[in-house]
């Protein structure tokens, strides 16, 4: 019965393959039917030096944040035993494969429906579809960003969701059922909650309409909600319905299950933190100004303080309850404040960004404790990190001082439904995703093929030695 199973899902990935195929040919046909019109918009005048700089440095804060899929596959293969290594950096590898496909598919032109030609005055606040690629992408002579570039910010963003999930399920997750969740996920499941924040959706409908401009709305700046919560509680869902490792928990206690190498975790926190420059000061969206620059600097301020702050209150914490400096905790606490001051980078001041870090580092440990209670197997701290401190990051808003609150463009209302809308969103389509997935059997592994480590059952290697194995 494993063999059908496994012959079907090999049948349906190429299927899939096949699929992707006849889109593009569809769409190069569609793009060779409306050469004349592309020419037209090539003709448009010279958009001058602003408009270089604006994509040059958009672009490479799309390359920082694609580098941050090598730091989370150090930090995931790092927290893991060394007999699953090969099968995270699959996994990891084939997150921003399925992801930017689909996203340039149908992701972007859901998240972003009214950047397409057509009629959006009175769009849906929930659900719209702009089309498919960027053929029909309403590129306005006096257009900020190129098409490309735009899509590629946000498709690098798209991807980082997914690989959130990697780390929470790994060791013992098949490889079919993962990539069926990571193009669900990256290809409809982000796209409509982002949508509801990025797109213009309902959750920037808030206060009054003044001439067509709503007042309020939910604030997060560069997706503490939007990216690491949906990332956070789809492992959180992941890590439930799978359920726990062989030997993670015995006879209700809690057996430690360390990490092969730290040294490579720690190098991948470095990348992500690096990577992070792109994410948070990226999102400004414009560079070209005095004031634009100035931001943009600011940004790039408050996500560092958080970071050491949250690095820091994580070690002291950790090293006042389990009497030594513990690293691990450590790496996790820099990443919880990088979450959290994601959403808020743009309106903090430097010094209620650390506040914000602080708080961060020592809600992290006290997720992974929690989870720990529950009998809830996260291998490298997904949800506590960025479930928990994603939450976190947008309800700050509501809570600290910071220009967006002293203005009135949000209260602590407005952040929590946004906040509670995505999570559960994302918490709710996942466990029914991954329940499906468990009932079709094709979620977990054997308990034979864990013990083996899924790099052999799965894959057929080895991480270290390079030698193929005999299945």
């Amino acid at each position: 019965m494993n063999f059908l199973l496994d012959r079907s899902w090999r049948s349906l990935v190429v299927l899939m393959l096949l699929s992707l195929t006849t889109v593009a040919v569809t769409g190069d046909l569609a793009v060779a039917q409306e050469t004349e019109a592309a020419e037209v918009v090539a003709e448009d005048a010279d958009l001058g030096v602003g408009y270089a700089l604006d994509n040059v440095m958009l672009f490479l804060a799309a390359v920082l944040v694609f580098f941050m899929q090598a730091g989370f596959a150090m930090v995931e293969a790092g927290f893991n035993s060394s007999k699953n290594a090969v099968n995270i950096l699959f996994k990891n590898s084939m997150d921003i494969c399925v992801g930017v496909l689909l996203f340039f598919i149908v992701g972007f032109g859901i998240m972003y429906p009214t950047l397409y030609d057509g009629d959006w005055e009175n769009v849906s606040g929930y659900f719209a579809f702009g089309g498919t690629g960027l053929d029909n992408y309403a590129a306005a002579p006096d257009r900020t960003f190129s098409p490309e570039v735009d899509w590629l910010f946000q498709a690098v963003f798209a991807a980082t969701a997914a690989t959130i999930v990697s780390g929470a399920v790994a060791g013992r997750m098949k490889v079919a059922g993962y990539l069926v969740y990571s193009a669900i996920l990256t290809g409809l499941v982000y796209p409509i909650s982002g949508y509801w924040k990025w797109g213009g959706g309902w959750l920037t409908w808030f206060g009054e309409q003044v001439d067509g401009e709503w007042t309020m709305a939910f604030q997060d700046f560069a997706g503490s909600a939007v990216v690491h919560g949906v990332g956070g509680f789809a492992a959180l869902a992941g890590a439930i319905v799978l359920g726990p490792r062989i030997g993670r928990f015995v006879n209700g206690k809690s057996i430690p299950m360390p990490g092969h190498s730290l040294p490579i975790a720690a190098l991948g926190v470095f990348i992500l933190w690096f990577g992070w420059y792109g994410f948070n000061p990226g999102s400004q969206l414009a560079f070209q100004g005095t004031s634009d620059i100035d931001a943009t600097m600011h940004i790039a301020v408050t996500t560092t303080l958080a970071a050491g702050a949250g690095g820091l209150a994580a070690t002291l914490l950790s090293w006042f309850m389990f009497g030594k400096p513990d690293l691990s905790m450590a790496l996790n606490g820099i990443l919880g404040g990088l979450v959290g001051i994601t959403a808020c980078c743009d309106c903090m001041s430097n010094w209620m960004a650390m506040v914000v870090g602080i708080v961060a580092g020592g809600l992290v440990i006290g997720a992974i404790l929690l989870l720990d209670k529950l009998q809830i197997d996260d291998p490298v701290g997904a949800f506590p990190v960025h479930g928990v401190c994603g939450i976190w990051g947008c309800l700050a808003i509501g809570i600290l001082p910071n220009s967006h609150k002293a203005s009135g463009a949000t209260d602590l209302g407005i952040q929590l439904t946004g906040t509670l809308s995505i999570c559960a969103w994302s918490f709710v389509t996942m466990f029914i995703l991954f329940s499906a997935l468990k009932g079709f059997g094709i979620l977990r592994v054997t308990e034979t093929e864990e013990q083996k480590g899924l790099d052999v059952s799965e894959h057929g290697m080895q991480a270290y030695g390079g030698t193929a194995m005999a299945m």
